[in-house]
């Protein structure tokens, strides 16, 4: 069985961590930021570089682009021929691009879900690489994820199908979260609306996840505010570059900053929820039984 370092072991890393070695995976593993065993294994790395040069699939479970930039140059050219970098960091695809460009192999597959999701192996995963590489880590991937979905060849697809979900996802936190102020004002309730609007033209899986996170005053709390602006700024970034349009989208990049602003860089990836209900008075929780 191949050995295998997570690099990265927190509320997401970690449970990845313990789930791998509950599951009989030979695991080591390594945070920047305090070094510490993953639960479930005894195993630790003294560095990143030392977990890199020392596995056959290197996970790397990082909160960002700018950490995945930091280490990845240095950590690339410690790793063993044939190693494998599995990237699940939602990142940067002209970065994963660049990397994988080093001659390692390197599949990426950012996650879907949080950490309970983690913890049970329920993960969606958005997996890009060739096709070699990702079957070689099914039964890695299988164990993490209870979904995999493949979105192309190039390490960096699955980068780039994860982004697009996101951005969808951040546009519509804001529209149906101004759709619900806007019904207020106009007179109907908001039992009526929730009834109502995920059955229509307009509904979503969003609305039939989040809906009742939004009427419950919950601002989802597993992501940060700012790496919210930060997956914009890449995604408008990468729409500069491919000259495509991108006016609806700054529109929701520059409330989200604008929510930044207010909250500051808090865990939350529907604060701009609450930045709109501010601004127009109106308090969407706690006003109906969410439990009817």
């Amino acid at each position: 069985m191949r050995s295998i370092g997570v690099l990265g072991l927190g509320r997401m890393g970690g449970p990845i961590a313990a789930r791998l070695a509950a599951a009989g995976w030979p695991v080591s593993g390594f945070d920047p930021r305090a070094a510490r065993a993953p639960g479930g294994t005894h195993s630790t790395a003294g560095s990143a570089r030392e977990l890199a040069a020392s596995v056959d699939v290197l996970i790397t479970v990082l909160p960002g682009r700018g950490e995945t930039a930091a280490v990845m140059p240095d950590l690339l050219a410690a790793m063993a021929p044939g190693a494998i970098w599995l990237d699940l960091t939602s990142g940067d695809p002209a970065l994963s691009e660049r990397l994988a460009a080093a001659g390692i192999r390197s599949v990426g597959a950012p996650m879907g879900g949080g950490p309970a999701e983690a913890q049970a192996g329920s993960l969606t995963l958005f997996v890009g690489g060739a096709e070699t590489d990702v079957e070689s880590l099914r039964p890695l991937l299988e164990t993490i994820a209870s979904r995999i979905e493949r979105a192309g060849e190039r390490p960096q697809d699955g980068q780039i199908v994860k982004l697009l979900a996101n951005l969808l996802w951040f546009g519509q936190a804001v529209a149906v979260t101004e759709a619900l102020l806007l019904g207020v004002k106009l007179g109907l309730t908001l039992g009526a609306m929730r009834d109502i609007l995920p059955r229509s033209a307009g509904g979503s899986s969003f609305m039939t996840t989040h809906l009742d996170r939004l009427l419950a005053g919950d601002y989802a709390e597993t992501f940060g505010l700012d790496r919210c602006v930060e997956e914009l700024d890449t995604l408008a970034a990468l729409a500069e570059t491919a000259s495509t349009p991108f006016a609806l989208s700054t529109l929701v990049a520059g409330l989200h900053r604008e929510a930044l602003a207010t909250f500051g860089p808090v865990d939350g990836e529907l604060l701009v929820a609450k930045l709109l209900e501010q601004r127009a008075g109106i308090d969407l929780s706690g006003e109906i039984d969410l439990s009817a």
